[in-house]
């Protein structure tokens, strides 16, 4: 078995730490899933198209290496008016060649309507890793991270909700 080097150990403690309670968190406050969440305007997709400044998609790539486009995507919609719409950081990975099909998003909203302090939401790279986004009023600037995949393939702990649009 391959020893993993001290910073990334490190930085899957981290991950999980925060993925762990801002889950348990929001798993208390998590809206029921019949609830729909507003929808986010155009300007919440931002096209990232690549340039020699701008990170690109690898699609054969390491989460590592997807990582700074992650980051510049989830940094575009943290500046528009729907900063606050799991939906929009959804949306914008999928414009930028991240698979919807491997995201999980946190709730918008908590069970009496009032913005969430924290949304997460995450990309599920290969069968080991994930990309992980936190940002919200709570958090301050957007964080973004690589960690381990849970046992069971999912990348946030706690509820979720359907990525069905």
């Amino acid at each position: 078995m391959p020893r993993r080097s001290p910073l990334r150990s490190a930085r899957t403690v981290v991950g999980a730490v925060i993925a762990l309670t801002v889950g348990f968190g929001l798993a208390a406050c998590a809206p029921d899933e019949s609830e729909t969440a507003p929808t986010p305007t155009a300007s919440a997709v931002p096209s990232v198209e690549p340039t020699a400044e701008a990170p690109a998609f690898h699609a054969d790539g390491t989460a590592d290496d997807n990582l700074p486009l992650f980051a510049a995507v989830t940094a575009q919609v943290w500046a528009t008016d729907d900063r606050a719409a799991g939906r929009a950081y959804i949306d914008a990975l999928v414009a930028a060649g991240f698979d919807k099909q491997t995201m999980q998003v946190t709730n918008d909203q908590t069970t009496v309507g009032n913005p969430a302090e924290s949304i997460q939401f995450s990309v599920a790279w290969g069968d080991a890793e994930c990309l992980v986004g936190q940002v919200g009023p709570s958090t301050g600037d957007p964080h973004t991270i690589v960690i381990d995949q849970l046992a069971e393939g999912r990348c946030l702990v706690g509820t979720t909700r359907a990525i069905d649009w």
